[in-house]
């Protein structure tokens, strides 16, 4: 008689408990995957993981007091055999990365079906690496060139003289170049000059698309002194 395969054990952490509850009843139509416990927490996800010893925990990746990369960090850090797949709403990049960083093998969107959940679940107790290493790639191609426009970005606000700023700050204020010329006591020629090296700074086109450029990239506003 060949004996009966060991079932997989599985932890579900996922704050709203109704999405538990639906998750807990699922896995319970497939005969090898039995749930183990249920976590709404990062602080109560690695004791449970602790007195349970779970072949794969099943994260969301926004928990109330952290996120599933914290949670599946923690978890791995007291037991690095039990496999991460994270089931999240995300679909951000960054959400990704920092999943795969804490040592998920999986990243499912909420949308998944209850077969392809069951099949990563039994991939992952496998060993099975679930994400493509070339959607890794394309994830961190974005990333880094998505951190490169930030670090332009950033240098170029902070190329701004503080003048420049404060002008900059009174063109937000919805003021035209003589109000700025009076509120600053300067000449209008003065703040022509000024307006014109923002422009180039900022490598726009009008003073209305400044401001808008400026805050997108986080502009802090400055008081004239």
């Amino acid at each position: 008689m060949t004996a009966p395969a060991e079932l997989t054990k599985v932890l579900i952490v996922e704050d709203h408990r109704v999405v538990a509850e639906g998750l807990w009843a699922l896995l319970a139509e497939y005969g090898d995957l039995t749930v183990v416990g249920w976590a709404d927490s990062v602080a109560e996800t690695v004791p449970m993981a602790k007195e349970l010893s779970p072949d794969v925990a099943l994260i969301d990746f926004r928990l109330p007091d952290g996120t599933g990369a914290d949670a599946a960090a923690g978890i791995r850090a007291h037991d690095p055999s039990c496999a991460i797949v994270i089931l999240s709403a995300d679909a951000s990049d960054s959400a990704l990365l920092a999943a795969v960083e804490a040592g998920a093998c999986g990243y499912l969107l909420k949308s998944a079906s209850g077969d392809e959940i069951a099949s990563a679940i039994r991939s992952a107790a496998e060993g099975e690496t679930l994400i493509p290493a070339g959607t890794l790639v394309e994830v961190l191609s974005r990333h880094r060139e998505s951190a490169r426009s930030t670090a332009e970005q950033t240098g170029r606000l902070e190329s701004l003289t503080r003048r420049e700023q404060e002008i900059l700050t009174l063109m937000g204020q919805g003021l035209d170049n003589r109000a700025v010329a009076e509120r600053l006591l300067i000449s209008y020629a003065t703040v022509r000059t000024h307006v014109r090296k923002i422009l180039e700074k900022l490598e726009v086109r009008s003073q209305l698309e400044a401001v808008a450029k400026a805050t997108e990239w986080g502009f802090r506003p400055v008081e004239p002194e």
